[in-house]
């Protein structure tokens, strides 16, 4: 290869050489071009120095002139003659010039005194003698020539001033009349001056994009013809290479030429790269022993070996090597040809796989002729059925086996195969000791060359465990995994049954929709392992109360259903329901725990409630929420008005979520008033949403699905915000201060950012701690567990007071009003409603009274309406009320009419206002 190489040189360069003297032509050509530019902007450069001769010696002239008339004296005078001498030698000059037949030396002698650079005359004379006709040459001496005769005029006034200072008898009107000559000379003469001065500057710009143009064509032209010249050339002696190339590189096999005296690459195929994972220039140079994973240590010339190639990524290739030896030029070069054996290993290293498998192999196989009669099996069939190949050799494979009724092997599957079909299916086998197990079999055929079958392949799998664990998977699929109940898809396939069998009988289906009351209370308090604990204990209270062939299923949470077929009618449903009611209300022990819950059923019935399985479903829970909402550890039988009352909420739910972003809630105050002297010392805020449509909603409408949606805490932050922007309102308006309670829901309590949330917003409205109270009910104190006391601490440390709502209608632990921040005690308005009557109410209040006195509590009172509630509770001790006795919730501007009923002047202090009386 190198020998080549050599030999190619001397050609090589000889044809190469019309494109090294197109380049050295090409570069003198771009060189000569630029020094003309070169030149010609030099002549520019020194025709531009002219002008501003010429126009600088112009306006001096004027100026001289013009100082020489005002005062007389001799240097302006000199001045001017200096100055009109040079705008002579210009003019001489261009007009020499002009006429095609000068002196040059002459010329540039006149040149040299108008003080133009020496280097540009030549330019100069050139520009004016070749180009005096070009674009913006001609407008240039046109306007240079238009002021020969006003500058001889000058020259003539100038003339007449001398002789008049020089005799003395010149006067002042003859002063003024040849200055004003003078500047009307000036005036013609400033813009051609100007004229003259701007085209031979846009003549200079224009020769220069003229010169580049020029210059960029002929060195694109000449580019052009060099590239075109090279192409040709190293296309005829790339085609040489090609050829040599092409064939070499197309060649399947990996081709390498090694030096037969260095041992080591001179040049590799493209297919030589590819398998190596290495390019060309890597693998040249390299020894070619490199190559393999084994040595090529006696390998004979001309004969073939085996080897591994390797590749980079550390795999290796088996192949099959044959060297020969050649003379390359003067050179010794061996040539291998290296042949990719990998299909042929591969296809030897299956039939020893397939031999070790089918021996090795899990699933037994049975090998048997045309006839059926069994050739040989593996050692899997005999662990499996007993049978050796021995003992089988010869008997028909479909001997010890049948169909799972015990049928035998029907001929439409032996059919099948022979068509070229392959037949799986579930078979009953024999074994040796006369047992028998479900069996998967496989049956296939192996044909010869002309497609006539000879052998039969049978594969066959023991599915005993396989049918058991399918058993097992179905079940878990049907029932609930925690209960064992049937899930709702199971549920509902019974309930479809049902419906079936009750259509056609005329009977009555029944389906119970059991929810179990306050459940998540369960889980907040104990956790949800003792929950799912508790789920299994209800889930067997409600079977036993089921008779044969009725169906209990777990739908979800803590939702059960219960379907009850071939009723008379629906109502016949009443006594198992109560039963269920009964069972389910009994304490139940879970662990160390006993665990009182109650249920909420619905019940819905086929024909009455819907004539399919979802239908029932959905009427049942229909009914069910109507007796949670009611009454719970109740029943209600299902009625078109709950699906209606259904639908209600799923509306309200969606307009909720839209209240918040069209700002449609608003705030009301309740006063709360001192009971022993009437004045308003308090008020508490409640939400209210004015509906675009309904008008007012209610809270006891709206905020029960808010919780459900989880939207109770973004209203719940609304209500803070536009309580505390309220009580800043009130302190600008000059009201006098009084505190304002504002209820906190569950969810938002026991948020991580309840305490940072209150702070930020009192901190932005500039508000004080002590202007803010929030009521908390004992419910939500319960959810927070064990970080209640951490809490409270940190709304004490705020200076945030906080009073416990709806005290005793709940848990009603004693601890929670010793914790700090805890200043004041609301009786509920179950409890004063009795007042002063009912002797149970009496005794209670009278109770929670002394209880809080005792504690230091303030006392509040809700729900009062009539004088004798007022008089019983303030005879008891109790501090303060609300109550329709004394006002309705009030609008903002209503409480500050209240609170300041003679503004503008600003009371100093709260007034007295008498409750209302009826």
């Amino acid at each position: 290869m190198r020998t080549s190489t050599i030999n190619l040189q001397r050609p090589l360069s000889r044809r190469l050489m019309p494109l090294a003297y197109g380049l050295v032509g090409v570069v003198g050509l771009i060189l000569a071009l630029t020094w003309v530019a070169l030149q010609v902007q030099v002549a520019l450069a020194g025709f531009l120095n002219g002008e501003s001769i010429w126009s600088k010696a112009q306006k001096q002239v004027v100026i001289s002139l013009d100082a020489y008339a005002a005062k007389g004296e001799a240097a302006d005078l000199a001045n001017y003659k200096l100055n009109y001498e040079v705008l002579m030698a210009d003019r001489w000059a261009r007009d020499q010039i002009a006429t095609g037949n000068y002196d040059y030396e002459e010329v540039a002698d006149s040149l040299r005194r108008s003080k133009t650079v020496t280097i540009a005359i030549p330019g100069v004379i050139f520009m004016l003698h070749h180009f005096a006709d070009a674009p913006y040459m001609r407008d240039a001496l046109r306007a240079w020539r238009s002021t020969d005769n006003s500058i001889a005029q000058l020259n003539t006034i100038a003339a007449s001033l001398e002789r008049g200072y020089t005799t003395g008898g010149i006067t002042h009107a003859e002063i003024a009349s040849q200055r004003e000559r003078i500047a009307a000379i000036n005036s013609f003469v400033e813009p051609r001056s100007k004229l003259f001065s701007r085209s031979i500057a846009d003549g200079a710009a224009w020769i220069g994009e003229v010169l580049f143009c020029g210059v960029l064509a002929a060195s694109a032209i000449a580019a052009l013809l060099w590239l075109g010249m090279a192409r040709r050339i190293l296309a005829s002696i790339r085609g040489t290479e090609e050829r040599y190339r092409l064939l070499f590189d197309s060649a399947p096999d990996a081709i390498v030429m090694v030096d037969e005296a260095s041992g080591r690459i001179l040049d590799v195929n493209r297919t030589a790269a590819a398998w190596t994972g290495r390019r060309a220039d890597e693998l040249v140079g390299d020894r070619f022993v490199h190559l393999f994973v084994q040595s090529m240590a006696g390998q004979q010339a001309g004969r073939a070996a085996t080897n591994a190639l390797l590749g980079t990524d550390g795999h290796s290739r088996p192949v099959e090597t044959q060297t020969s030896l050649a003379n390359w030029g003067s050179q010794p070069v061996r040539q291998a040809i290296i042949r990719d054996i990998s299909e042929r290993v591969a296809m030897e290293r299956e039939r020893q796989i397939a031999a070790e498998a089918l021996a090795n192999i899990a699933e037994g196989v049975i090998i048997a002729d045309a006839g059926r009669r069994v050739i040989s099996t593996n050692a899997a069939h005999t662990e499996l059925t007993g049978f050796t190949s021995q003992s089988l050799h010869g008997k028909r494979l479909d001997d010890t086996r049948c169909l799972p009724d015990g049928k035998p092997l029907p001929q439409s599957i032996w059919d099948s195969v022979a068509a070229g079909h392959n037949w799986m299916g579930e078979v009953l086998s024999t074994r040796s000791d006369g047992s028998s197990y479900p069996e998967h079999l496989s049956i296939s055929a192996i044909r010869d060359g002309e497609g006539q079958m000879v052998y039969y392949v049978a594969v066959l799998t023991d599915i005993h465990e396989a049918k058991a664990n399918q058993h097992r998977l179905e079940h878990m699929a049907r029932h609930d995994p925690l209960t064992g109940l049937a899930n709702r898809a199971e549920f509902e396939r019974y309930c479809a049954e049902a419906i079936a069998v009750a259509e056609r009988e005329r009977l009555a289906v029944v389906v119970l929709f059991i929810d179990l009351d306050a459940f998540k209370i369960v889980n907040d308090s104990y956790s949800h392992a003792i929950g799912d604990r508790l789920l299994v204990k209800v889930a067997e209270r409600i079977r036993r109360q089921l008779s044969e062939g009725d169906v209990a299923g777990r739908i979800g949470g803590d939702e059960f259903t219960v379907l009850i077929p071939r009723l008379i009618l629906r109502e016949d449903a009443r006594a198992i329901v109560s039963r269920l009611l009964g069972t389910l209300s009994e304490p139940l022990l879970v662990d160390e725990y006993e665990i009182v819950l109650s249920a909420s059923i619905g019940v819905a019935g086929y024909p009455l409630d819907g004539d399919n399985a979802a239908a029932l479903i959905a009427n049942a829970d229909a009914a069910m929420y109507a007796a949670k909402t009611e009454e719970r550890n109740a029943f209600r039988f299902y009625t078109p008005m709950m699906h209606a009352d259904t639908r209600r909420r799923l509306q309200l739910a969606t307009e909720l979520r839209q209240a918040l972003a069209r700002n449609e809630f608003h705030l009301v105050f309740q006063p709360s008033v001192e009971l022993r002297t009437g004045r308003i010392v308090a008020v508490e805020a409640l939400v209210r949403w004015q509906h675009p449509e309904r008008g007012e909603v209610l809270p006891a409408e709206f905020i029960p699905v808010a919780e459900g949606l989880g939207l109770i805490r973004r209203i719940d932050e609304w209500v803070m915000q536009a309580t505390c922007a309220q009580i800043q309102a009130w302190d600008m308006a000059g009201v006098p201060p009084i505190r304002v309670a504002v209820n906190i829901s569950a969810r938002w309590f026991g948020h991580p950012a309840f305490v940072d949330g209150v702070s930020r917003t009192l901190q932005s409205r500039h508000l004080s701690a002590s202007r803010l109270m929030l009521e908390i009910t004992e419910s939500a104190m319960l959810r927070l567990g064990d970080d209640i006391e951490r809490t409270m601490q940190t709304l004490h440390t705020l200076g945030i007071e906080v009073a416990i709502d709806d005290f005793g209608t709940g848990y009603s632990s004693m601890a929670y009003l010793k914790l700090p921040a805890v200043a004041y005690l609301k009786i509920d308005r179950s409890f004063v409603t009795g007042l002063p009557g009912d002797s149970n109410d009496a005794a209670i209040t009278e109770a929670m009274l002394a209880m809080a006195k005792s504690l230091g509590l303030t006392t509040i009172a809700e729900g009062i309406e009539t004088e004798a509630q007022h008089d019983f509770l303030l005879r008891s001790g109790c501090m303060e009320g609300q109550g329709y006795l004394y006002s309705y919730p009030l609008r903002p501007e209503e409480v500050q009419r209240l609170l300041c009923p003679n503004q503008p002047p600003v009371p100093a202090r709260l007034r007295l206002v008498p409750p209302k009386r009826s």
